[in-house]
């Protein structure tokens, strides 16, 4: 459980994962768009897809949460 507390392996995976390939845009940007737009003709590899590179920011954001709220409590 220690490697999805670890905010700097999260980065690098956000960095890295989360947003390749690069040029024209990010793959998870242009995802996403495409969900926005209605998702039309997506298929289930494209959802796959959304989750594969959307994860390391939905590690990143809890990370952060659990950070927030833990100094809050000290």
């Amino acid at each position: 459980m220690k490697p999805l507390n670890n905010i700097r392996l999260i980065v690098l995976l956000c960095l890295t994962l989360g947003l390749a390939p690069f040029f024209p845009e990010p793959h998870l940007w242009g995802k996403i768009k495409w969900v926005i737009g209605g998702a039309k003709d997506m298929q289930l590899m494209d959802w796959f897809d959304i989750l594969l590179h959307g994860l390391p920011w939905i590690l990143l954001i809890r990370v952060i949460i659990l950070n927030i709220t833990q100094k809050n409590v000290a």
